[in-house]
């Protein structure tokens, strides 16, 4: 019924569409040339990926994969679906996407699939963490989402909290945030007084998602929003931004790097997972399923976080991780006493939809859109 009242409540709001609809990287839809397409999003994540199990499944099997990549949601797998032009085979999603898209019938169901148990004996189904399987996926990372900031403009007084991130007195210049109400709906009620426990139920309603979005005005003039990682490390280091929202590993590695002057605040990190699932309608379920079998052993998943410490969703796969590696993972001990919000994937797979509706409509009031993804 919430759900309805907010359809109602913005029905009549304009909205931007979507642009950037995902992207298949050159030769990667090209089937006929054998193997099966992985789709996954780009930069140091698809790395990982490539390293951690990619190349040695090709190994392993004398296989080809063709790997492809996009920017998230489920619009091109539905796409593909409702034309019978299925071209990929795999594709990694958030838990959110995941369960979207297998309550449309989106994605093969393979609640049956047969995991190898861990690399500790414990069964596979004991082995991943909740949330990691569903009847349409099979979870590879525990992600987090944070924010970084200039040290050139903070550097003696630095932002510690998800406040801060929208006090743009304390802490003037301009903002960037991923194109998506996700984390940033969450953060705006989080900065404005609400509880942990009673963001979703606040968030439920039409005076919940105005209140979120009264309090994401304050970081509206010169907002910048992006789309892919490497993003928001090329905004902080050309200075285009003093603060923005990042994925928690992709901005940790980077603010290593060579002539990067950034940080990273993890207070506040939104905590998701993602899966991988099969399009309905792939000409190659069965090397899919023996894909994934293999992209999702302990072995594998513990490669991956070797070359980018995302969260494995097995717990077999950390014990054979450095301690190096676990200091950085994001939800490791490492930051357990900072405050952390799990996402609650099950809600954004039934509202996310009219809660874009609602920020595209937030974007397009008295703003517009230029090419370079700036709201001016």
């Amino acid at each position: 019924m919430k759900q309805n009242l907010l359809k109602c409540f913005y029905g009549g709001l304009a909205f931007l569409a979507v642009l950037g609809s995902a992207a298949i990287s050159a030769g990667a839809s090209a089937q006929d040339g054998g193997g099966i397409t992985f789709t996954t999003w780009t930069g140091p994540y698809m790395r990982s990926q490539m390293l951690g199990f990619v190349r040695p499944y090709e190994e392993a099997k004398g296989s080809r994969v063709n790997v492809a990549h996009y920017a998230g949601g489920i619009d091109e797998i539905r796409d593909q679906v409702e034309s019978a032009n299925v071209i990929w085979d795999v594709v990694d999603l958030t838990q959110a996407d995941s369960l979207r898209a297998c309550n449309e019938g989106l994605l093969e169901n393979i609640a049956d699939i047969k995991l190898p148990n861990g690399a500790d004996g414990t069964g596979f189904r004991d082995d991943f963490v909740e949330g990691a399987l569903n009847p349409c996926g099979v979870g590879v990372i525990v992600w987090a989402t944070v924010f970084g900031y200039s040290n050139e403009a903070f550097g003696g007084n630095p932002p510690s909290s998800v406040a801060d991130f929208f006090d743009t007195e304390a802490f003037p210049g301009p903002r960037a945030i991923r194109n998506d109400p996700t984390v940033i709906m969450e953060w705006a009620l989080i900065a404005d007084g609400v509880a942990q426990g009673d963001v979703y139920g606040i968030l439920e309603t039409p005076k919940g998602v105005k209140r979120a979005l009264a309090k994401m005005n304050a970081i509206k003039p010169g907002l910048t929003l992006w789309e892919n990682g490497r993003e928001p490390v090329r905004l902080l280091n050309s200075g285009d931004a003093v603060m923005t929202s990042i994925w928690a590993t992709t901005g940790a590695v980077a603010a290593r790097e060579a002539g990067a002057d950034f940080s990273i605040v993890w207070d506040g990190r939104v905590i998701e997972l993602d899966l991988f699932g099969i399009p309905k309608g792939s000409r190659h379920k069965k090397e899919a399923i023996e894909f994934i079998r293999f992209a999702s052993n302990s072995e594998s998943l513990a490669k991956m976080v070797g070359h980018l410490p995302n969260g494995p969703t097995r717990r077999s796969s950390l014990a054979l991780l450095s301690d190096d590696v676990l200091s950085q993972l994001p939800n490791g001990p490492a930051y357990e006493d900072k405050i952390s919000i799990h996402s609650n994937a099950r809600w954004w797979s039934e509202n996310h939809a009219v809660l874009r509706e609602a920020f595209n409509a937030w974007l397009a009031k008295s703003a517009r859109q230029g090419a370079s993804g700036t709201v001016r």
